[in-house]
C-alpha cells in the first residue's frame, strides 16, 4: 500500500497532467458532496479531490467527514478553481478510517493554542503545528548534518547521571526505592546503597561533563538528547523535559567558541529557509496577522522572515557583560524605571535586559561574555587580571530577538589547581569528581563548548512564543499528559 502512495507535497511540486496517482490522507473539509480538501502532513497545503457526482453512494458520502482518512485512485487535472494549480479526478475513493463528526475535536475553524495544548494528540493535523513540527525535524537534520560536515563525533552521553553538572541541584531523583519503608541510614539519611545503582542518580541536566571526556579523544563532538530541570517555573519560556545540543572543542578558546556558535545558528537557519520556504510563508503570514492584535508600542519590527534574514546576513554584536550593564544603566528604560528587575554589576541579568540590548539598542543578536565569576558554573575559566572584587569567567551567550539567551558556553577551565579551588569554593564534591577532573591530570588542552536550547531555537525560528508549542507533549509542573 505505502509503495502505491504519493505525497502531496511532491504532487504539488512536479507532477504533470493527465498522472495517475493514488494519495492518502485526512480529510480537511468536504464541499457539496464533491469537493474533497485532502491533508497527508507533508505540507499544510490541501489536495483538492474532485469527486464525480453520483460516483459514491450516499452511505460512502456520509462517512467522508473531517478528520476522515482516505485512500483516493484518480487522475491529475489542471484546476479551474482559485488557490490551487492542479486537483485530482477520483476514480476510486476507500475509506481508510471513519472520523465521528460531532465528537472530532478540530472542526475546521481558527482554535486557540490554549485549547490546541489540551488536544496535543491532534494538534500535529492543524496548519499550524503541521509547520512548526515540519521546521523542527528540518533544524534537527540541519544540526546533524552541519557538525558532521566538520568531522565533529555524535556522542551519546548519559541521560541518568550521579553528578548535577550546572550545580543548581533541580533534578528529578532516579530511584527504585520504594516510598514505604524506604532504607535509611543510622542518621536518618537515606541508604542508596539499598538502590538500583547503589548511590543516588538522577536524570541529567546536561550531556556536557561527558562530553568533554569525549572531546579529550577525539578533538570535537556534539551532544544532541534530552535533559530534564526540576525547576517550578510554569512559563513560556521553561520546560521540565528539553532537548539540548551541546558542542565541546578541544584546542579552543572562547573567540573560537563564539565563531562557530555563530556559524551554526546561521547555518541551520538558512537549511529551513531553504527546504522549508512554504511553511516558513505560512507561519510568517500567521504571525503578521497576531501582531495586528497587539497595541502598536508592542508590535515586533520584523516579520519572521524578515527576522531570520536579519539573523544570517549580519554578524552577531560581541560586547562583555560589563559593556551590557554600562549599556543598560544608560539606557532610558532603566532611567524611567521600566525594568522590573534592578540593574547593577553583578546581577545574572533577566530576560527583559538582555531583551532590550537585542530588541531595542542593537537591534541583532549579541553575544554577551566574561561574566561574573560568582554567577556562573565552576567549570567555566577564570579570567586572569580581573580587578579585586570582580572576577570575571570566560563566558558566552548569544542572545536573540524574542526570547533572550538561547545559546550559554564558556571556555573550561583546564588548569587542574584553579579547577580543584574553584571547586572547593563553590562546595562542589572533589572525590565524586575524579572522573572528569582526570582530564585535566592527564595531557590536558584548552578547551571549550557551548548549550543550544532546541526548543528554543525552534521558537526563533517559527515565531511561536510559547515553548510548549514547539515540543510534541510538554512536561511542565504539574503537568505530563499523553
Amino acid at each position: 500500500m505505502f509503495n502505491q502512495r504519493t505525497k502531496i507535497k511532491a504532487l504539488l511540486q512536479t507532477t504533470p497532467i493527465d498522472a495517475k496517482v493514488t494519495v492518502m490522507g485526512w480529510v480537511r473539509t468536504f464541499r457539496n458532496n464533491q469537493f474533497i480538501a485532502l491533508n497527508d502532513g507533508s505540507t499544510h497545503l490541501n489536495l483538492q479531490i474532485v469527486v464525480p457526482l453520483g460516483m459514491l453512494a450516499d452511505d460512502i458520502l456520509k462517512r467522508i467527514t473531517t478528520g476522515a482518512s482516505l485512500k483516493i485512485a484518480g487522475t491529475i487535472a489542471k484546476s479551474v478553481g482559485k488557490g490551487q494549480t492542479i486537483e485530482l479526478l477520483a476514480e476510486n475513493v476507500e475509506i481508510l478510517g471513519d472520523c465521528d463528526a460531532e465528537k472530532y475535536p478540530l472542526q475546521p475553524k481558527k482554535h486557540s493554542l490554549e485549547f490546541l495544548r489540551e488536544i496535543a494528540h491532534l494538534r500535529f493535523r492543524t496548519n499550524t503545528f503541521g509547520a512548526v513540527f515540519r521546521i523542527r525535524h528540518a533544524l534537527a537534520f540541519a544540526i546533524h548534518q552541519f557538525f558532521n560536515e566538520r568531522g565533529f563525533i555524535y556522542l551519546h552521553t548519559p541521560i541518568i547521571t550521579a553528578s548535577d553538572a550546572e550545580g543548581a541541584g533541580e533534578m528529578f531523583r532516579v530511584t527504585t526505592l520504594t516510598f514505604d519503608g524506604t532504607p535509611r541510614n543510622e542518621d536518618g539519611s537515606v541508604n542508596f546503597k539499598e538502590d538500583f545503582f547503589g548511590k543516588s542518580t538522577n536524570l541529567t541536566v546536561s550531556g556536557q561533563l561527558e562530553g568533554e571526556l569525549g572531546a579529550m579523544a577525539f578533538s570535537e563532538i556534539y551532544t544532541f538528547g534530552p535533559t530534564f530541570r526540576a525547576e517550578n517555573s510554569n512559563t513560556t519560556r521553561h520546560l521540565a523535559e528539553f532537548w539540548m545540543i551541546e558542542p565541546e572543542m578541544a584546542f579552543c578558546d572562547l573567540e573560537d567558541n563564539m565563531n562557530l556558535a555563530e556559524e551554526f545558528i546561521q547555518y541551520i537557519i538558512q537549511y529551513v529557509m531553504k527546504n522549508n520556504a512554504d511553511d516558513l510563508a505560512f507561519l510568517d503570514q500567521r504571525l503578521a496577522e497576531e501582531e495586528k492584535q497587539k497595541p502598536a508600542n508592542e508590535r515586533s519590527e520584523m516579520g519572521l522572515i524578515e527576522k531570520l534574514n536579519f539573523v544570517v546576513n549580519n554578524r552577531f554584536e560581541r560586547i562583555t557583560y560589563t559593556e551590557a550593564i554600562q549599556i543598560l544603566l544608560d539606557s532610558p528604560a532603566y532611567k524611567k524605571k521600566k525594568f522590573k528587575y534592578e540593574v547593577s554589576w553583578g546581577i545574572d541579568m533577566q530576560s527583559e535586559h538582555e531583551r532590550y540590548l537585542v530588541e531595542k539598542h542593537f537591534k541583532k543578536p549579541v553575544i554577551v561574555t566574561n561574566y561574573p565569576a560568582d554567577i556562573k558554573a565552576f567549570y567555566m575559566r577564570l579570567n586572569d587580571g580581573c580587578e579585586p572584587g570582580k572576577q570575571t569567567v570566560a563566558a558566552m551567550d548569544i542572545l536573540a530577538p524574542g526570547i533572550g539567551e538561547i545559546v550559554g558556553g564558556s571556555q573550561r577551565e583546564e588548569r587542574l589547581e584553579k579547577l580543584l579551588q574553584r571547586m572547593e569554593n563553590m562546595h562542589i564534591p572533589v572525590e565524586e569528581m575524579n572522573w572528569y577532573l582526570d582530564t585535566r591530570r592527564f595531557g590536558t588542552v584548552p578547551h571549550a563548548g557551548f548549550g543550544l536550547g532546541f526548543e528554543r531555537m525552534v521558537q526563533f525560528v517559527t515565531g511561536m512564543t510559547n515553548i510548549r508549542d514547539v515540543i510534541p507533549f510538554a512536561r511542565t509542573p504539574k503537568n505530563c499528559n499523553f
